[in-house]
């Protein structure tokens, strides 16, 4: 079995594994998602280094909610400087600042994402949200966090702030599979991370029509009547949401 073979079933794997062992808690997002944002309320979401790009997921896309508000702080990405995201991840009193650009309150939901969870931004991150009354939901690595020391002034893993715990199942160091190195390749956080939330996304759009609520969804802008469903939709949410 070849290294393609070998990585598609070890995320097969994983992913079976997380939608059963952590299916309570999927539906507990959902549904708290789902009140969230038929109140009024906004999701919103964050993660550093390749941990933004579930950000990115979750946001204007087809299918996706709207109200979405991406945390995107491009000195956390990788575009900038990738080895200098790592340095400023660990920096205290970065994600306090940083939260200072959003209205996030109570009533919101904010998903940190973190696969270690162990550095100063993102724990950092969830505890603030706390504070300002919102409900923070931690995705991230329990293994790995439980493998290593907390690595911010809180002492604190992002799993330990966090008011529910999404386990992503992935192994210690996130890379799965043994190609001959001394160390593994292949990481899963993204695929496992990226499904785990669109499928919390798709139940909480199916909870909402199942309770005759009103929940604003976008259309793929490539297909016939896109645009036109997704025109409605911006004109209500670009005042709110400054990167529409």
């Amino acid at each position: 079995m070849n290294a393609i073979e070998l990585y598609k079933r070890t995320l097969q794997q994983i992913l079976d594994r997380v939608f059963d062992e952590q299916r309570e808690n999927l539906e507990k997002v959902a549904a708290r998602l789902c009140d969230c944002v038929t109140s009024g309320h906004f999701l919103y979401i964050f993660g550093t280094g390749h941990a933004h790009i579930l950000a990115e997921e979750m946001f204007y896309r087809a299918g996706g909610l709207a109200a979405v508000i991406p945390i995107l702080d491009e000195p956390l990405m990788l575009h900038v400087s990738a080895s200098g995201s790592t340095t400023l991840e660990r920096q205290a009193g970065y994600a306090a600042k940083l939260l200072e650009k959003y209205n996030l309150g109570s009533g919101d939901m904010l998903i940190v994402c973190s696969n270690s969870g162990r550095n100063a931004v993102p724990v950092e991150m969830a505890a603030e949200a706390r504070k300002k009354g919102a409900f923070v939901v931690a995705l991230t690595n329990v293994r790995h966090s439980q493998s290593c020391s907390p690595r911010n002034d809180l002492n604190l893993r992002l799993m330990e702030v966090a008011d529910l715990v999404l386990d992503n199942g992935g192994c210690i160091g996130d890379a799965s599979i043994d190609v001959g190195l001394a160390y593994k390749v292949g990481a899963t956080s993204t695929a496992v991370g990226a499904a785990m939330l669109q499928a919390i996304g798709s139940r909480c759009v199916e909870l909402a029509i199942q309770s005759h609520r009103e929940i604003d969804v976008f259309s793929s802008s490539n297909v016939d009547n896109g645009d036109a469903i997704n025109e409605r939709i911006l004109q209500k949410y670009k005042p709110l949401v400054d990167k529409l």
